[in-house]
């Protein structure tokens, strides 16, 4: 299940979508805004996405993981909007029968995520803010 969203991202409502009682691995990845970027102090950030390409971009990941390993559920949420410091922006959840699979597929998920679903982030901070680049989306997924 892939999934751009307004509002903040429940981590319960995510383990209850992976629930399965043939998978004893669940691996999780939470993205938070962190205080801080290049040595500049961060107070806040908006991200921005094309839904209908970000959307078909994140089953593609779903989709390629589930080949690649034995993925019995997955779920990839990304927020939109503007986040505080702190606040969930990215969440991947992998459930597999073992950690490993779990683990090595969530993995892959958050980092072609990050490489090749059009989603920008902009951050501001006390003195100013900036658009940041992000790598190039790829055409592969």
């Amino acid at each position: 299940m892939v999934e751009l969203v307004a509002e903040k991202i429940s981590v319960d409502r995510i383990l209850e979508q992976l629930e399965d009682h043939s998978t004893g691995g669940v691996a999780i990845f939470l993205g938070r805004v962190r205080n801080h970027a290049e040595g500049r102090e961060v107070e806040q950030m908006d991200y921005e996405a094309y839904p209908e390409m970000a959307l078909k971009k994140m089953r593609g990941i779903e989709e390629t993981a589930k080949k690649r390993w034995p993925v019995k559920k997955m779920v990839m949420v990304h927020r939109t909007g503007r986040l505080q410091l702190g606040e969930v922006s990215v969440a991947i959840a992998v459930a597999c029968a073992h950690r490993n699979e779990a683990f090595e597929a969530c993995r892959f998920a958050i980092d072609t995520l990050k490489e090749t679903v059009p989603i920008w982030k902009k951050e501001y901070f006390a003195d100013g803010e900036a658009w940041v680049e992000g790598v190039v989306p790829k055409s592969s997924v």
